[in-house]
């Protein structure tokens, strides 16, 4: 009885140190981590006059980037990320593969560093790493970008990511998102999470490009999907694929008539040769 006793007691002992440890941590983290979201500022512009420095060193502002034509896709991210940024940046990596649609031809990605202390020399050692596969029109049109900290801020607070910088750790604490914005830099579209659907990428893509993206099949399927904010991702739309549906079955069926008719002309045209 008195083992039990004692066992019972140095189980509630761990247990209730356990919990300390762990209302301690929960005491902690959230302080971090607690009201960082995005607040989405859809059809906002970015400040295209913010200034930063290229991987190669160069001195730019964010208008000399962008070209006719050509979407926006914007990282945010920090290059000594721990974590977070570099799934991020992989999950972009990944969709990238699998797009048709590649940067530098039909669209343009630029990563921005919020860390005011990272540096050109830093922003081109994880280009090279992160893009090592990619051929030399995906590293021409994919910037990764540093600058100063009011540069930064123009455009985080644009596009509505919220950061914070944990100062114990020197780390920062954010959400992983990326955005879609037009060529003249317009935001079009949030993705949210570390990995993407290649549908939604592309559909997000198009509809920044507005429709001057893709050919006909591409403009095909957009005219039956729509954006779902909800979900975050790019749902069917019933009428519009009832509507194309119809249309599809018109021309079938003009197409049979028209067969038809053909076949009929022809057998009375035999008919007048072989009378004659």
């Amino acid at each position: 009885m008195r083992r039990f006793t004692l066992l019972a007691i140095s189980m509630l002992a761990v247990f209730l140190t356990s919990q300390s440890a762990q209302a301690q941590v929960n005491r902690e983290t959230p302080d971090a981590l607690q009201d960082l979201g995005i607040d989405e500022h859809l059809g906002d512009y970015i400040p295209v006059d913010a200034k930063f420095a290229t991987s190669e060193g160069d001195s730019v502002v964010l208008a000399d980037l962008l070209e006719e034509g050509k979407p926006v896709l914007l990282n945010p991210l920090y290059y000594e990320c721990p974590m977070l940024c570099g799934l991020v940046i992989d999950g972009v990596i990944n969709v990238v593969d699998e797009l048709a649609w590649k940067p530098g031809k039909e669209f343009v990605v630029i990563s921005i560093s919020i860390d005011p202390e990272e540096n050109a020399e830093l922003a081109a050692k994880s280009k090279e790493n992160y893009l090592a596969g990619m051929d030399s029109t995906t590293k021409a049109g994919w910037h990764f970008l540093t600058g100063k900290k009011d540069q930064i801020d123009k455009v985080i607070e644009a596009v509505g990511f919220e950061y914070k910088e944990i100062e114990k750790t020197g780390e920062f604490a954010h959400s992983a998102a990326i955005m879609l914005l037009s060529p003249e830099g317009k935001i079009t579209r949030y993705l949210y999470g570390i990995s993407y659907d290649s549908f939604n990428v592309r559909s997000a893509l198009y509809e920044s490009a507005d429709g001057k993206i893709g050919n006909t099949v591409d403009k095909l399927v957009m005219f039956c999907y729509q954006y779902d904010p909800d979900s975050g991702s790019y749902a069917p739309v019933a009428i519009n694929i009832m509507k194309l549906g119809g249309l599809a079955t018109l021309i079938i069926l003009g197409i049979f008539l028209g067969v038809l008719w053909l076949r009929e002309k022809r057998k009375k045209t035999t008919s007048k040769t072989e009378f004659n």
